[in-house]
């Protein structure tokens, strides 16, 4: 494992460590105050805890060097991870659904409200802060995984605002059914989360393209050496993880060498993996006066 991976595995670490911290903190607010608003809360960690041993493990197979079976790496083991923790998000987001449901039937009055939600707004506090960290690096190192538990994290930080307000309006209001319906709209707004975790998740296994910020910085490096006598075309870039991939066509005078074709790829490909990093790029040469060189554009040629 490269030390940059060894630093994300620690993040990893720092994210099951709050996870049990805030398992703790939360079912103790649940068991003195009885809320299932906060019981829910308390789901959803456990969810966190369950999410971040799996992406630790895949973020192991990740890392494995290319082998004669995987010519490209495992990066994209990532997107498994923040599948199946798309899928998790979901499962707990329909318990809670139910134990909200049965608490709206059947509401209980809550107790040690203030005891309950000091300790719940500690763990959304260790929550925010380990959250924050996560998001930066997963945007930093281009790693879903970690983006993926970073926005749990988050869900989770606002998932328990949303409980301690409401248990704070149940208190006083006396209006007990405010806890129930409260855990209803922190369902919903977890379903959300976890379908944009499963959809961003199926983009990459589909071999999506680099966003449109990398397409921009690839396009003005070619901008740049395209002239009258040098074109490129079929450009196409996909997201494999942490790593980019990125192949175009690139037309030069017939006349020119071997060693003068290749000079010029090696500038171009170094540009090109300066405006994306981690980027393997793959060019094709192709002389430019040949018609037959700008039909070459599709996928099967």
């Amino acid at each position: 494992m490269s030390t940059g991976e060894a630093k994300l595995a620690r993040l990893l670490w720092l994210s099951v460590a709050a996870a049990v911290v805030t398992i703790a903190l939360k079912t103790g607010a649940w068991l003195v105050t009885g809320s299932v608003g906060l019981l829910s809360d308390a789901a959803e960690s456990l969810v966190n805890l369950v999410a971040a041993i799996v992406a630790l493990a895949t973020l192991h197979w990740a890392s494995q060097p290319p082998d004669p079976d995987h010519r490209y790496g495992h990066e994209k083991a990532e997107y498994f991870s923040a599948g199946l923790e798309g899928g998790m998000i979901l499962v707990a987001a329909l318990g809670i659904a139910g134990l909200a449901l049965g608490r709206l039937l059947h509401p209980a009055a809550l107790q040690d409200v203030g005891a309950g939600l000091a300790v719940s707004a500690a763990a959304s506090a260790i929550n925010l802060v380990v959250a924050l960290q996560l998001l930066r690096a997963g945007r930093r190192h281009h790693s879903i995984l970690l983006e993926a538990d970073g926005r749990h994290l988050m869900t989770d930080v606002w998932t328990s605002a949303g409980v301690i307000l409401g248990v704070g309006l149940v208190a006083a209001t006396g209006i007990e059914r405010l806890d129930p319906a409260i855990a209803l709209a922190v369902a919903a707004n977890i379903v959300f989360t976890g379908g944009r975790l499963v959809r961003r998740s199926i983009d990459g296994l589909m071999d999506h393209a680099l966003p449109a910020d990398d397409e921009t910085r690839i396009q003005t490096v070619l901008d740049r050496y395209a002239s009258d006598c040098v074109a490129f075309h079929a450009l196409r870039t996909r997201q494999a993880g942490r790593r980019s991939f990125m192949s175009v066509h690139v037309l030069v005078p017939g006349s020119w060498s071997v060693h003068e074709g290749h000079a010029f790829l090696e500038l171009v490909e170094r540009d090109l993996r300066s405006a994306v990093p981690s980027a393997t790029v793959f060019t094709h040469l192709e002389p430019i006066e040949d018609a037959a060189s700008f039909a070459d554009v599709a996928l099967e040629r």
